[in-house]
């Protein structure tokens, strides 16, 4: 159609404690809007490991959500991550799109761990078929099909309309070069750390090099204070917030804080160190935070500490006007980085 427009969605990032939704409206000249923004907590037991184990919990929670944050918009988009979750560029020879389209399943076999019929699949070409190489980088997503169908499922018992289903890693890059300067001769790895994932992109070149996800984030923190000081799991939580519960606080808390941050930077480490043995593109000069976790007292520092290069707090919002709207400036600052993902997804469109 003529003059048609590509129709806005709503970010919603489905993680195990929390709900995070996002809707942004584009203005003139690529700038973007806030509309509206809202997080919604979710019972441990309704997600565990990225799997959807209570879908009426997250129905509820979407619920909730929709209509606390006040958006009319019912087209979503959502993305996942985990286990279930492959991502690979590949080499194959050059052949022109039609082809390509056509040979995918079978190429990807090769490459997949799970059943082919057991997945979604999607691709994009990396390489223009034009150039003169006798191959072609193509990027290949496989995602299992029961993980897409639980998410897309709960959305619509929810009364939305699910458009868009995108990975974590790459709804986090949307978001970061939407806000940030992406310097083309910069290894940065982008580290967004959930409830029990944690997914890693790493950019060099202004381009996506490395994805991992590892299952490491903040539930570990918060099972380590039910430990140590024999606290509900709520209990553990609050105090990680820094609250004072059954008269241990968050300075109490701290060294069993800093502990768990020495593991997970162990985990991340670990990454790092197969980037290394697996890339040219050097070592990571830059880390960028996301996530609920990374809003653990001290975590930063501990990996700042560790890794020695500049480790900061993504911003998502960072070139995203919100001054005069009706979401409390100081609650969009302190919960930013949580918003990284649902962000990402919000900026794409129905049908790109």
């Amino acid at each position: 159609m003529f003059f048609s427009r590509q129709k806005s969605v709503v970010g919603l990032d489905i993680g195990s404690s929390h709900l995070k939704l996002v809707e942004l409206k584009e203005r003139k000249g690529g700038e973007y809007q806030l509309l509206h923004a809202g997080i919604e907590p979710l019972s441990p037991e309704a997600i565990v490991d990225g799997s959807i184990m209570d879908s009426s919990l997250v129905v509820e929670a979407i619920q909730r959500l929709v209509e606390h944050s006040g958006t009319k918009n019912r087209n979503f988009a959502t993305s996942v991550s985990g286990h279930s979750v492959i991502i690979k560029k590949i080499e194959v020879p050059v052949m022109a799109p039609d082809e390509l389209g056509e040979s995918i399943r079978w190429e990807a076999e090769q490459y997949i761990p799970f059943d082919i019929n057991d997945v979604r699949l999607d691709y994009v070409p990396l390489t223009d078929v034009q150039s003169a190489r006798d191959t072609m980088e193509v990027l290949l997503v496989a995602v299992k099909r029961d993980k897409v169908n639980d998410y897309v499922w709960v959305i619509n018992q929810s009364g939305n309309e699910p458009k868009i289903v995108d990975v974590d890693a790459f709804a986090l890059q949307n978001a970061y070069e939407a806000n940030y300067e992406v310097d083309s001769g910069r290894v940065v790895a982008l580290i967004n750390m959930g409830a029990a994932v944690t997914n890693i992109n790493i950019l060099a070149r202004r381009t996506t090099v490395f994805w991992r996800d590892i299952s490491f984030g903040g539930n570990q923190f918060t099972e380590a204070l039910q430990r140590e000081f024999n606290l509900s799991f709520e209990e553990a939580e609050r105090v990680k917030r820094g609250e004072e519960v059954q008269g241990k606080t968050l300075a109490d808390a701290q060294m069993v804080l800093d502990a768990v941050s020495g593991d997970m930077a162990a985990e991340i480490q670990k990454t790092f160190d197969f980037f290394g043995a697996t890339s040219a593109e050097g070592a990571v000069e830059e880390m960028v935070l996301s996530g609920g976790c990374a809003l653990t007292p001290n975590l930063r520092a501990v990996l700042q500490d560790r890794f020695g290069v500049p480790t900061d707090l993504f911003d998502p919002l960072r070139n995203i006007h919100y001054a005069g709207s009706d979401i409390h400036e100081e609650w969009l600052r302190d919960v930013g980085p949580m918003l990284a993902v649902s962000v990402g997804l919000a900026l794409r469109k129905e049908g790109d």
